[in-house]
């Protein structure tokens, strides 16, 4: 069937006030962005509480659905039949031979929903329903109606033209990226970091990311798997710059210097120092982390008091109170659970020490940090001076240009 047209359905979007149009332009960027993978030609456009995307002759619809349902903000894809002429004689008929072309006369149980946008037209909603439905069962022998449970759920919308559809399938939700400011993300090879990204992203906040690793100690390899990850969040957050940090060098100097039970948090505190310079950088406003409370010794709520107390820009916790498996069921929602399980150790897994302290004093901390003043600045600047960037996830077609 020639659909002809998506409408494109969002849901929180539709409360917002006077700047709504800000979430709706950023969505239908969104998805025009993610349409130009599938073929050129896809013309996107904001209607009265729709987006509706106008596609061309040739394309591939299932990737079209495919790229749609990465686009947060995105509620409910339709594929729409158009019909021009919306006057009543001639929208009863193409009802009808879309209805015919879609499920025959075979025994089935529909309702019709009818929204009429363009006030001017001379049938109201209500009448609209009662009347296609009367048009339905005179056309169609095999048909019934049931309100409550139907097989079949009709809608027609009339705007400048009318509408017909009875599909709708889910897309993710949330908020368009790029609504909502733009925030750092702290990225490990774990399960829950990869998650957190996606969940901000998701209501709206652009990611970038970065990476502390620690070679000889970590590999190649762990490296690699911290830019698929990165790879496969982006499908969501579209594209990220990822700053790959070399941290072994601070990493010695604190095992050196330190307490080896206060090992954790000192490294995670410069790691902190380090992600908030990138994000101002970046011209983030927050940073965002994978920690819940009580996973590891560096997540009791003493140590996120500590961690905390480094930092001047908020700290997202998007899965601060979830369980293991919750967040694994997210990972595997969103492609990353397999490639997070690799074995391949990142710098917070090789230094951990045997027995981590789970409430640090922050003023016990701080006072085993000025053991090392001597040389961590430097340190620290030379991790921020020597990171590698790299972009991922970013269309081939921007590349070239």
């Amino acid at each position: 069937m020639n659909y002809r047209a998506f409408l494109i359905k969002y849901a929180e979007i539709g409360i917002k006030g006077k700047n709504r149009y800000v979430f709706e332009d950023a969505l239908c960027d969104r998805i025009a962005e993610k349409l130009a993978k599938v073929a050129e030609g896809f013309d996107v456009v904001r209607e009265q509480g729709r987006i509706e995307v106008n596609y061309p002759e040739n394309y591939d619809y299932d990737e079209a659905v495919s790229q749609m349902q990465k686009v947060f903000g995105v509620w409910e894809i339709c594929p729409a039949y158009v019909i021009e002429d919306a006057s009543w004689d001639n929208l009863a008929k193409k009802t009808g031979d879309y209805v015919e072309e879609r499920y025959g006369n075979t025994k089935h149980t529909f309702k019709v929903e009818a929204r009429r946008s363009d006030k001017s037209y001379p049938i109201t909603s209500p009448q609209i329903c009662a009347d296609m439905g009367e048009v339905i069962l005179k056309r169609f022998s095999e048909f019934s109606v049931d309100v409550h449970n139907p097989e079949i759920l009709l809608y027609v919308e009339i705007r400048n033209m009318a509408y017909v559809y009875s599909e709708s399938i889910k897309g993710p939700g949330g908020m368009p990226v790029g609504a909502n400011g733009h925030a750092m993300l702290l990225l490990s090879g774990g399960i829950d970091s990869p998650v957190a990204g996606y969940m901000v992203s998701k209501r709206g906040v652009t990611i970038d990311a970065v990476y502390f690793h620690a070679p000889p100690y970590t590999s190649e390899r762990a490296k690699q798997k911290v830019i698929d990850l990165a790879k496969l969040i982006s499908v969501y957050t579209g594209p990220i710059k990822l700053h790959v940090v070399n941290f072994t060098d601070v990493q010695l100097a604190i095992i050196d210097k330190c307490p080896r039970d206060e090992l954790t948090i000192i490294m995670r505190r410069y790691m902190m120092r380090i992600a908030e310079h990138f994000a101002y950088e970046n011209k983030c406003q927050a940073l965002i982390t994978g920690e819940s409370i009580g996973q590891v010794a560096s997540q009791t709520p003493q140590s996120l008091v500590a961690t905390n107390a480094v930092c001047t820009l908020p700290v997202y916790r998007p899965v601060i109170a979830f369980d293991k498996q919750d967040i694994v069921d997210i990972a595997e929602k969103i492609n990353t659970y397999e490639t997070s399980i690799q074995p391949y150790e990142d710098c917070c897994t090789i230094f951990v020490a045997k027995h981590p302290v789970t409430k640090p004093n922050l003023n016990i901390i701080k006072k085993s940090e000025e053991l090392l003043t001597e040389k961590i600045d430097e340190l620290v600047q030379t991790a921020i001076d020597t990171d590698e960037l790299i972009i991922v996830g970013k269309h081939k077609k921007h590349e070239e240009d």
